[in-house]
């Protein structure tokens, strides 16, 4: 079997386990079936830019070109830092765009990965977010009308708790057990007054089961730019890394805009007949 196109990050369906799909081209290629079989991906060295879609040597920020990175509101700086969001004050670079994606509802949460953490997201995204970070299970503590609010919640709480993912500790499975419902009860006390009015008590944990036939002892990363071809027989997929046979993981939303080809032995994954997609 055979599949290419520009890739984006997988797409998730919250099953048991977590269903995956990587988008190559205008198609989607199912990856659930695949663990436990031999698989390979080859770079072309084509990379097509997330916004603009032109053509471009280095991928920035996880799939922009150097312009895009400069001025795409998809790249800017309050994706990473919520609390600089403005566009509450109408401001922004692109006010349509923030309309559409900054001054919509959002959540504060906590989640497990590796320890707990706070974090943010869109409404739209649970739970997509909490399983592209790989959390084990995840809880919303507060809702506000756009971006900014969230921003100036999550920050209260760093002081507390870490807003980032061990990754490796992610992907090796180490998981801290704790009692969210607990955590949440602690940690919303400790959000500032005026943010009070957002605060949720009453939504329940989620839980969620990834795919993984066997998780590393130890992880090394692997990437395109340094290894064209990559192959191996894959044991799982955790949030958007794909889990090869001797610790080897891919981090797949890295490599997004990435022109790859996919390819398979069918006679192990008992498919008819050879299908090849060009991009």
């Amino acid at each position: 079997m055979q599949m290419r196109g520009r890739i984006l990050k997988m797409k998730t369906d919250l099953q048991s386990p977590v269903q995956y799909h990587l988008p190559m081209g205008d198609d989607l290629l199912g990856m659930n079936q695949w663990i436990g079989k031999r698989i390979q991906f080859s770079f072309s060295g084509e990379i097509y830019c997330l916004d603009c879609g032109r053509r471009t040597k280095k991928s920035f920020n996880q799939g922009f070109c150097y312009p895009c990175f400069q001025n795409s509101p998809m790249s800017a700086e309050c994706i990473i830092k919520p609390e600089l969001c403005r566009a509450h004050l109408g401001e922004g670079r692109d006010m349509d765009w923030e309309r559409e994606h900054h001054l919509k509802d959002h959540y504060v949460y906590l989640a497990v990965s590796s320890g707990v953490k706070v974090g943010i997201t869109r409404d739209t995204q649970v739970p997509t977010r909490w399983i592209d970070q790989g959390a084990s299970y995840a809880v919303p503590i507060a809702k506000t009308p756009n971006r900014y609010l969230c921003g100036v919640i999550e920050v209260s709480l760093k002081a507390y708790l870490s807003d980032r993912t061990a990754w490796q500790r992610m992907l090796k499975n180490e998981i801290a057990h704790v009692d969210l419902v607990a955590k949440r009860d602690e940690i919303i006390k400790l959000i500032p007054e005026e943010c009070q009015p957002y605060v949720l008590t009453d939504e329940e944990v989620l839980n969620i089961e990834y795919p993984v036939n066997e998780y590393p002892t130890k992880v090394k990363s692997l990437s395109f730019d340094k290894t064209p071809i990559i192959e191996g027989r894959l044991m799982g997929i955790k949030g958007q890394y794909l889990l090869f046979e001797g610790g080897q993981v891919l981090n797949m939303r890295k490599h997004q805009a990435y022109v790859l080809e996919f390819s398979a032995d069918e006679s192990e994954q008992g498919i008819g007949k050879e299908l090849k997609l060009e991009f």
